[in-house]
């Protein structure tokens, strides 16, 4: 696994190009107190937008009938709600906030078969926002197994106005595979059938792969 994720190759390129040009020109005016302070807030963005694409590798070891995390980030919601779009029926609604310095690969929680994946052109409310989850930028992706069909929804926040999205219709996932990408803040839904037992709480702070969210 490449240690940085292959959506941010053209926007690091991009930055750096970028920056070059702004040393470039400041250096012109030979005021040194000036090209210092340049040199120091180019190489911070510089690192700021390659944390933000970091890929590290993690090896998944749960259980076949353990749900892991999709996303790295912070548990904002554990509550029973109505699902409107595919099930239509109450279910437990966990989701993952994702902060701009959280990595943000959201990858596969269970083993199965893509059920359904769609995408949904959306508002920018802040990710935490109650309304977000249905009005908001949005891919929706379930995935079956002979055990569990489970629904789990990437969500754009305030600042993440591109949401990649890999999962394809009737397509094979493999637990801890990349299923898609948002690009700087956002948050993950996911939505368990009634009755699975939910091993995280509140305000939790989980990684992806590695965290079990749930058993069933």
């Amino acid at each position: 696994m490449n240690l940085i994720h292959k959506e941010g190759y053209r926007i690091i390129a991009t930055t750096i190009i970028l920056l070059i040009a702004i040393n470039y020109l400041v250096s012109l005016s030979e005021i040194n107190w000036l090209i210092t302070l340049i040199q120091i807030a180019t190489l911070i963005v510089l690192v700021l937008v390659v944390q933000f694409f970091r890929n590290p590798k993690r090896v998944v070891t749960a259980k076949e009938n353990e749900v892991v995390a999709p996303a790295d980030g912070k548990i904002v919601v554990i509550e029973e709600v109505e699902e409107p779009e595919f099930f239509k029926d109450k279910r437990i609604q966990v989701s993952i906030f994702m902060s701009p310095v959280n990595v943000h690969v959201n990858r596969y929680p269970i083993n199965g078969t893509v059920k359904y994946s769609k995408y949904h052109p959306g508002k920018y409310l802040v990710a935490w926002h109650p309304k977000s989850s249905t009005l908001n930028e949005r891919t929706t992706v379930v995935v079956e197994n002979d055990k569990i069909a489970l629904l789990f929804r990437q969500i754009a926040g305030a600042v993440a106005r591109r949401i990649v999205l890999y999962a394809k219709k009737d397509a094979i996932a493999k637990k801890g595979e990349d299923y898609g990408f948002i690009k700087f803040g956002s948050r993950v839904d996911v939505f368990f059938p009634l009755g699975t037992k939910i091993n995280v709480e509140m305000n939790q702070v989980v990684k992806g792969n590695k965290t079990v969210l749930a058993t069933y």
